[in-house]
């Protein structure tokens, strides 16, 4: 049986949805705080469901049982939310790695397959970058637990043995989206029709990769690697400007003359990174290619998620 914490989520029901399709048989753990039960309704009662939170450790050692592969997903979804509730991050992110590794030891399960970010790399020097890149310097509170997840990880392979496989996400999008620019930029302009507002100067730029072409990946990865530590940066292997993305869903929504207008400065909140260009070379040298690039993956969520609230 596969164990996906946060499988309620935008992600991991779409894996979710994946493992089913592959014949797996799936837990999932999700407190549902942002993971909706509607992701996972029509799988009826092929997939179980426990709900609780990652801190209960007591849940979560039972939920471990009988378990070969966790998919470990569940954290805080949102970077910004970091700068308002500063321990979030700490106890959804770190923490919450840590209740997974010591129950994954206590029921003897070896494999652990981890959503990380490329928010670890924080403002790199190098593009597009490395997996190898360093020193690793993230600057926000959500890049630090997600790379304190990683070496928790790679210490607890390393001290009781199997194997991890580390994914280091570019932006995710897609159906199902709950969170992000392209969410916000679709739900203000629902409230505000005539004009667009992008936090900073919208020369933001960064990797998008749709949310099939992620779980795909990681699935692609755990069945077509084998070492103790696998680490793999997953995306597109190109960039889209946040001001690409506003003309985009101008384009696609129903409303015509609308001004897009910008707050100004580099960053969009505390804690944004201007600019993230993964190289993913190394997921390419295992065989798999991403079905779109970031633009194409863009339109393709916005026309999604427009559809999805009603927005033309």
């Amino acid at each position: 049986m596969e164990l996906v914490t946060g499988g309620a989520g935008f992600i991991g029901s779409h894996l979710v949805d994946a493992l089913v399709g592959k014949g797996k048989k799936v837990r999932v753990i999700d407190n549902f705080s942002s993971g909706r039960m509607e992701f996972l309704s029509h799988h009826n009662n092929n997939v179980e469901i426990i709900e609780c939170d990652l801190l209960d450790f007591e849940n979560v050692n039972k939920a471990m049982e009988g378990i070969e592969t966790v998919h470990h997903l569940a954290a805080n979804p949102d970077i910004r939310l970091g700068t308002e509730v500063t321990d979030t991050d700490l106890k959804q992110g770190t923490f919450a790695t840590y209740n997974i590794l010591e129950a994954m030891r206590k029921n003897n399960v070896k494999n652990i397959s981890f959503a990380s970010s490329s928010a670890i790399y924080g403002e790199a020097e190098e593009m597009p970058t490395t997996e190898k890149y360093g020193p690793l310097l993230p600057i926000s509170l959500y890049g630090a637990s997600k790379i304190a997840s990683e070496v928790l990880i790679t210490a607890w392979i390393g001290t009781f043995g199997g194997k991890a496989w580390i994914h280091r996400f570019a932006n995710i999008v897609g159906p199902r989206g709950t969170h992000g620019v392209i969410f916000d930029f679709i739900h203000k302009l629902k409230k505000t029709p005539d004009r667009l507002e992008v936090l900073g100067d919208g020369f933001q730029e960064k990797s998008y990769m749709s949310v099939g072409d992620c779980v795909n990946s990681m699935l692609h990865l755990i069945e077509n690697t084998n070492n103790d530590v696998n680490l793999f940066n997953l995306g597109t292997g190109d960039t889209c400007s946040v001001r690409r993305i506003a003309e985009i869903v101008v384009e696609e929504s129903k409303f015509r003359n609308v001004k897009i207008e910008y707050t100004g400065g580099k960053r969009g909140w505390a804690g944004d990174v201007p600019k993230t260009f993964l190289n993913v070379d190394e997921l390419l040298k295992t065989g798999f290619e991403p079905t779109r690039m970031s633009e194409e993956t863009i339109r393709d969520c916005v026309i999604d998620l427009i559809d999805e609230i009603g927005l033309r």
